[in-house]
């Protein structure tokens, strides 16, 4: 895997915000590396820039990107591109991906085993889109850094 920790590479409004960018291969271990990639990245965004991330947060970016470096995987041939970057209070997870299919949530089905990866994404991000790219799709989901109504730090490791 390629990574970069990037700073204010980002939008405009995004100068100097913490970013990382990992062009994975989409073999069996990229899911692995891009979870590996997302909690090393919150580490340093916690220790070098200071910011609030609260162990929540941390968990749910990991299985977000789990999620959708997944579906990439299985739904798309060839390189999956993975971006973080913290904006605001949040951070933003991006994948894409060459598949140009957007992806659905399938409706409830509690008898159906496997495929709820969208749903749960869905369920525990702030945020969630998808663009159409000239080649592919980009999904992005944006995670709270911190818990609670009104950014709750008491759950914060610093």
């Amino acid at each position: 895997m390629d990574s970069v920790l990037l700073g204010g590479e980002g939008r405009a409004s995004d100068a100097g915000a913490p970013r990382a960018a990992a062009a994975l291969c989409g073999d069996a271990a990229c899911i692995a590396e891009a979870r590996r990639l997302a909690a090393g990245f919150l580490t340093r965004v916690r220790s070098e820039h200071g910011l609030p991330v609260s162990d929540r947060a941390m968990d749910l970016t990991q299985l977000v990107v789990s999620e959708l470096v997944t579906n990439a995987r299985k739904y798309a041939a060839g390189p999956i591109l993975l971006d973080l970057l913290v904006a605001r209070d949040t951070v933003e997870v991006a994948v894409w991906d060459s598949d140009p299919v957007l992806p659905v949530a399938r409706a409830a089905d509690p008898d159906r085993v496997g495929q709820h990866g969208l749903e749960i994404v869905l369920a525990v991000v702030q945020e969630f889109e998808v663009r159409r790219e000239p080649v592919g799709k980009r999904v992005i989901a944006r995670i709270a850094l911190l818990d609670g109504p009104g950014g709750d730090a008491s759950a914060v490791r610093r």
